[in-house]
């Protein structure tokens, strides 16, 4: 019997990327879409977000946004090598940076410039259906735990058997750690209510709208827990080809 969350291709083992257009379109990608990326340190344990905000194919340089928390930049003067990783679309996109990059500006703004990496890994990790919810079905949520008080309240977007992407209203980054598993995330689903630990993956600022968007990856989950995601993810995706018949 076929399992409605899974897609049919499945998730793929990694691949390294080494052709400089291969590695150039998916840096892009990044760049454009504004996926936050996860910046660590090798023998650290801290965590730091940042963006692409520049992909020169011409001078093989690529462009990293200040770094959130700022501290991260001293590690950078200290030519400390790194690993960046991003997602996009449930692609895992991710390489080391062993040169120095240098402090720079571009357009009037503080950033990061190194080269561009010779080799990219790339690991379609997806294998959930995720099923996003219409405007007048979204779901009110409280994100909290020992290092996020008071709860953060929000609006469920979508939702996989894996995790889910939330909007804030504001500019709430600064009270959320890429990496950090925050003990209680509730929502009021139609189907009853869930509560469960979550795994902060992202969370990205958009002053355009004024709102925090956020994604999170559900954190040892019960059997119980997991069955009632899956019920409700059934449900949305079976509304959705109703939708799509009509």
């Amino acid at each position: 019997m076929s399992n409605p969350f899974h897609e049919e291709d499945g998730p793929q083992p990694p691949k390294v990327l080494t052709a400089p257009l291969e590695i150039f379109a998916n840096l892009r990608l990044l760049q454009q879409s504004r996926d936050p990326l996860l910046i660590t340190f090798k023998d650290r344990n801290q965590r730091f977000q940042s963006y692409l905000v520049e992909v020169n194919r011409e001078r093989g340089l690529i462009a990293l946004d200040e770094m959130i928390p700022s501290d991260g930049e001293r590690y950078l003067q200290n030519e400390e090598p790194f690993r960046v990783e991003g997602f996009h679309d449930g692609v895992r996109i991710a390489w080391d940076c062993e040169d120095p990059v240098s402090i720079g500006e571009l357009d009037g703004a503080r950033c990061y410039w190194g080269h561009m990496p010779e080799r990219v890994i790339y690991h379609q990790r997806r294998n959930a259906f995720r099923a996003s919810l219409s405007q007048g079905q979204l779901v009110a949520i409280e994100l909290s735990g020992s290092r996020l008080t008071p709860a953060l309240k929000g609006q469920l977007l979508d939702i996989s058997a894996t995790g889910c992407r939330l909007r804030f209203a504001g500019n709430v980054c600064e009270r959320l750690q890429p990496g950090q598993v925050y003990e209680r995330f509730a929502a009021m689903l139609p189907i009853g209510p869930l509560t469960t630990a979550v795994e902060l993956r992202h969370a990205h600022y958009a002053d355009k709208v004024d709102m925090t968007f956020v994604g999170l990856r559900f954190h040892r989950m019960s059997g119980l827990e997991q069955r009632h995601v899956e019920r409700f993810v059934y449900q949305l995706q079976r509304e959705a080809r109703r939708d799509d018949k009509e």
